[in-house]
């Protein structure tokens, strides 16, 4: 019996990914899966129904899921979708555990097996797989255009007749994925660009992108590659060093956000009072709360003659992009789920999947949710 795979239309404010792409679609019918989508799917995406070969469509989506072994989407699907799941089925989705308890106590009762995209480990053979990555480099690129649009000045040098124009100073916090981007799209662009991170570590792969590293001397590395909380004192002497670079950037992009957690504050109010006319924030950590105190999840908003813009979603801002490399993000995990013979048996022996999954057989499999939801 061929694997059946539902792909689901996002529903969600701001959201405009599809999780199938029909380049995807095709290599996942050579696998010997039969691909249903809701109709409309992938309309957001610019992807109209007829760019899907050899799928079948159907508008009702609690139909859709009922008799489907494996279920696809962006962000995870409402309750009623979720309880029209049968026993055993599979979904593969982003959750966010913590912000979804009902939803996930749900999978777990009606005994769904849900690999969540944002537990997917950060390890070398995962990188195929890393949803979180390929959608951080497009925020961090897109970032870097939000900047120079809002910016009442260009960001590269330029000689013209009357004289000569200087570069626009920017500065990066956080030099994860999309903060690297953000560095190598600015840089492009024209900018003098300085980047920050917590992780000293970080100094060689900005350096390698044309930056200057800002170094406070504060070593943050924490576990999975993400920045530890820092102490009151840490955090002290991090902001001598950097208010000074703040207050002299025409652009400041910060980054650094964790899943499942809230995001770290890097700019004060007090910083961006003292910030220069024209300046601009692009704050792409506001989906977890903002890096900026005066920053407003969703909003664009002036302090003085500072501009602060905190998109929620940035991804989606570039939808096509973004479902094609998340897409491919699913296959690549949806392939481990096969055997040699080309036959669906999960193997839990594979630490991807052992540590993508959310829930499975009754039970919530990450203890970190397990934790927050259960206690």
């Amino acid at each position: 019996m061929p694997v059946k795979i539902a792909v689901l239309k996002e529903t969600r404010p701001n959201e405009k990914r599809v999780a199938m792409v029909p380049a995807v679609a095709d290599k996942l019918i050579k696998l010997g899966c039969e691909i249903h989508m809701q109709t409309g799917a992938g309309v957001a995406s610019r992807i109209p129904d007829s760019a899907y070969k050899n799928v079948t469509f159907a508008a009702n989506p609690q139909g859709l899921v009922s008799d489907a072994d494996i279920v696809v989407a962006v962000q995870p699907p409402p309750a009623e979708v979720l309880g029209a799941m049968k026993e055993g089925s599979v979904l593969l989705s982003f959750v966010y555990a913590h912000r979804e308890p009902e939803l996930v106590k749900l999978m777990r009762d009606k005994k769904i097996t849900c690999f969540a995209m944002e537990l997917v480990p950060r390890i070398t053979r995962a990188q195929a797989m890393d949803a979180l990555s390929s959608q951080a480099a497009l925020a961090g690129y897109y970032g870097a255009l939000l900047g120079a649009t809002h910016l009442a000045r260009i960001l590269p040098m330029m000689t013209t007749a009357v004289g000569s124009i200087r570069p626009a100073k920017c500065l990066v916090m956080g030099l994860g994925v999309a903060g690297l981007q953000a560095v190598a799209t600015a840089r492009r662009l024209g900018a003098m660009v300085e980047g920050y991170d917590v992780r000293p570590e970080t100094k060689e792969q900005a350096e390698s992108l044309g930056a200057k590293f800002v170094d406070t001397g504060v070593d943050a590395r924490g576990a999975g590659g993400y920045a530890r909380e820092l102490t009151q004192e840490e955090k002290d002497k991090v902001a001598a060093v950097l208010t000074k670079h703040i207050q002299q950037a025409d652009l400041v992009i910060t980054t650094a956000a964790i899943p499942g957690r809230p995001s770290p504050k890097l700019i004060s109010k007090a910083q961006v009072e003292g910030m220069k006319n024209g300046a601009v924030i692009v704050d792409l950590a506001a989906d977890g709360g903002g890096n900026c105190e005066y920053s407003k999840p969703g909003e664009t908003v002036q302090i003085g003659q500072v501009t602060i813009v905190a998109p929620l979603n940035v991804p989606s801002m570039l939808a096509e992009h973004a479902s094609e490399l998340y897409a491919k993000n699913q296959l690549n995990l949806i392939e481990l789920m096969f055997d040699a013979n080309k036959k669906f048996a999960i193997n839990w022996d594979d630490e991807v999947l052992a540590k993508a999954c959310l829930t499975h057989a009754g039970e919530i499999k990450n203890e970190a949710a397990k934790k927050a939801i259960e206690g």
